[in-house]
């Protein structure tokens, strides 16, 4: 017998946004089961707990996230669970961001509850929902482009591994946080190295703020 209730993570550092959007949520999908989490560790540890989850309203900016990197990581853990980022900034350029990298949606916090609501179903029922003065056809920038695809290409636990490089922790810290040998980690920085084309972590740091940062060529921020 199939599931006949839908399971949604509010991902955001807000308590009043993630009451809100809980709210919106709960009275419109009365089949639902709703979880909080407040930093990007939070939602990777109920992401592992809830399975069968299917649908993640996710806040670029919260504590952890460092900006496009989660969503990156995100989609490539977890292929099967939609995303739709839920957002203050509301720059072109950044939404298109999201869906290359495999957003099924972006709702800028502006939004009236009718729209947010309209998205979730949209995505629920396994489509896309774009904003609708947003043209994803256009200002596609290769330099940014190319970053993006090499980030990509990480595995989840690179992809991890480069964050955690990205707040300052050295190889043994790293190894201690994931529960895995330094050895490990020094191949997953060499793996990190080789596939974002650089020659160094310090490199590799530059390349994961930019994306962090909104530094993109073609984007001015990913709040």
């Amino acid at each position: 017998m199939g599931r006949t209730r839908s399971d949604i993570v509010i991902a955001d550092d807000h308590p009043l946004v993630r009451g809100a959007l809980r709210q919106a949520v709960e009275t419109a999908f009365a089949e639902t089961t709703v979880s909080e989490t407040s930093d990007f560790d939070s939602l990777v540890h109920a992401l592992e707990d809830r399975r069968e989850t299917d649908l993640v309203l996710l806040d670029l900016g919260m504590p952890g996230m460092h900006g496009f990197s989660g969503l990156i990581y995100l989609r490539a853990q977890y292929p099967n669970v939609p995303v739709v980022v839920v957002s203050a900034n509301d720059d072109r350029c950044v939404m298109r961001r999201c869906f290359e990298i495999g957003a099924s949606g972006f709702i800028p916090k502006t939004m009236d509850v009718s729209v947010l609501r309209s998205a979730i179903a949209a995505v629920l029922a396994g489509g896309l929902w774009v904003p609708p003065d947003l043209d994803l056809a256009g200002g596609a920038d290769p330099a940014s482009t190319d970053i993006l695809r090499r980030l990509a290409s990480l595995t989840p636990q690179q992809m991890r591994v480069l964050m955690m490089l990205s707040e300052g922790l050295l190889n043994k810290q790293i190894a201690y946080e994931l529960s895995v040998s330094e050895a490990t980690i020094k191949a997953h920085v060499s793996a990190i190295l080789q596939k974002l084309q650089v020659e160094s972590r310090t490199q590799a740091v530059i390349a994961a703020g930019k994306i962090a940062q909104g530094q993109l060529p073609s984007s001015t921020g990913a709040g």
